[in-house]
């Protein structure tokens, strides 16, 4: 553990609540790495206290904060701008305060990019079907398609992948109790719900229509391997878990706060994964 100094630079993770986030032992990690005189926290921040305690962060010369549930909507209105990542996905998951402003943006996406390349997937390889069409859903459509790939959403309640898809365009949606066939026409299969998540009810989906090629991924880490994951490798389907996701979109907050672009590896996984299974 590393000694503060004055001259320290911090940032932590703002939610409600946020005892659950795992933020802090990844940041923590890749500072004591790095060696670098700072420090992340966590910000137990009530619903409704975001724009007065994001001002008061900045106030107190904090170099920024993640944002996560139930604050990324109230993050996006109070930041005085917002990046494209962020107005793509209509939500802020990462502040950067700097002289006196605080920018938004949105890493999600870039995070599920990214997690897919380390598994060597190409995002733009074939179409991708998007289960839900919540945040995540939003974040990481608006990074496929910006990639360049065929986008497809399904959703229990239609109505909600028809806003996304207006907001969104190019995104197609398919009725939710066709999902199962729908996966024939797929490369890629992506839960961004959290059905699967501890105090979850699992999500329903049948692999038993999936092509051999078909790529199963999961938004969801706790549990590490949830019934989807299990699922695809119980038939040899490729499969991608959601802790990559969470590691990689930390990535981009961390080099603006403190300097340094950190690397995900496997050891940085493993220090994560461990705390998730005790």
């Amino acid at each position: 553990m590393s000694i503060l100094s004055g001259h320290a630079r911090v940032a932590g993770i703002a939610g409600w609540p946020v005892t659950y986030s795992r933020s802090p032992r990844l940041h923590g990690f890749w500072l004591q790495r790095h060696g670098i005189d700072g420090a992340y926290i966590p910000l137990p921040i009530r619903p409704g206290d975001l724009p007065i305690a994001a001002r008061g962060l900045l106030a107190a010369g904090f170099a920024g904060a993640n944002v996560t549930i139930p604050h990324k909507l109230a993050a996006f209105e109070i930041c005085d701008t917002v990046d494209d990542t962020a107005r793509r996905a209509g939500a802020v998951n990462t502040l950067v305060f700097r002289d006196g402003k605080i920018a938004g943006s949105n890493t999600d996406g870039y995070g599920f990019v990214a997690n897919l390349q380390a598994h060597d997937v190409d995002p733009v390889a074939g179409p991708a079907l998007l289960l839900g069409a919540g945040g995540s859903a939003r974040a990481v459509a608006a990074a496929l398609l910006d990639a360049g790939a065929v986008v497809t959403i399904s959703n229990r309640t239609r109505a909600r992948a028809e806003n996304l898809a207006r907001d969104l365009p190019g995104l197609r949606v398919v009725e939710w109790n066709t999902r199962n066939a729908a996966l024939r026409d797929h490369a890629l299969v992506v839960n961004t719900t959290p059905l699967g998540m501890v105090g979850h009810e699992p999500l329903e989906l049948d692999l038993s229509a999936a092509p051999a090629s078909l790529v199963v991924a999961d938004n969801v880490y706790v549990p590490l391997e949830t019934s989807l994951l299990a699922a695809a490798d119980a038939r040899g389907l490729r499969s991608i878990g959601g802790l990559g996701m969470l590691l990689h979109q930390a990535v981009p907050g961390f080099q603006s706060w403190f300097g340094v672009k950190p690397v995900v590896d496997e050891e940085l996984r493993r220090f994560v994964a461990a705390d998730l299974l005790a």
